[in-house]
């Protein structure tokens, strides 16, 4: 057991789902997996188990923004073995042609989050995907006709911002959409010398105003999920 997970050794396999939505974690289970079984409720962040197309998988909420995610992301690594970290989350769009449920898969990941200024002191490092991830997603989409999109995401420490409009400058450098944890997690998996990719689904558009609901965050991003599941 680790701190926040009370999995056994063993009951965690090696290609983990990570969404930030604890209850997205056991819809994900209950849609895809074969025989899921909860490994773990600590802070009430569910983690689960299972098999997909007879190999085996798991999946385990994070909660929301870098800190959250890096403390599962951690004990994942350290304390059970995992190899490959998949974030299925959800997004707000920067651009005009990124609609509601588009999928993004983010190549490299911008911040605003001081995570990385006590490890590279007057230098910017760069969180980027994993490239055999990557190709695994972008081969599977190509091959069962799924539009994606690909590019650099922002991950922020802050839900809401003071000048609603700030996002039109990480708009005019390309940076296609904003999430809270992705910069941490390509950051601690470079670090272990693991795998990490994050596969998201736009929920909201800051150039239009739209959003879904909570229940469709939870529990209607299949096409997100079947893109993670390919990479077994």
């Amino acid at each position: 057991m680790s701190i926040h997970i009370e999995a056994q050794k063993g009951d965690i396999a090696e290609t983990v789902l990570l969404p930030g939505d604890p209850m997205r974690a056991k819809w994900i289970a209950e849609t895809f997996f074969e025989n899921p079984k909860q490994y773990n409720d600590v802070r009430g962040m569910l983690g689960y188990t299972g098999t997909y197309n007879g190999k085996r998988v798991s999946v385990q909420g994070t909660g929301m923004g870098i800190p959250s995610c890096l403390i599962y992301a951690h004990e994942l690594i350290n304390d059970y073995d995992v190899k490959n970290l998949i974030r299925v989350g959800s997004a707000g769009s920067y651009k005009e042609t990124i609609k509601l449920r588009d999928i993004v898969i983010a190549m490299a990941a911008s911040s605003n989050s001081g995570i990385n200024n006590s490890r590279f002191i007057n230098a910017d490092y760069a969180p980027t995907a994993n490239f055999d991830l990557f190709m695994k997603v972008a081969e599977y989409a190509k091959q069962n006709d799924i539009t994606i999109k690909a590019g650099n995401v922002l991950s922020s420490d802050e839900f809401y911002q003071d000048e609603y409009d700030s996002y039109k400058k990480w708009a005019d450098f390309g940076v296609l959409c904003v999430e809270m944890e992705t910069a941490g997690l390509y950051t601690i998996a470079a670090k272990h010398n693991v795998n990490a990719l994050s596969i998201l689904t736009i929920s909201d558009s800051l150039v239009t105003g739209e959003h879904t609901s909570a229940d469709e965050r939870e529990s209607t991003f299949n096409t997100m999920i079947e893109l993670a599941l390919s990479t077994l």
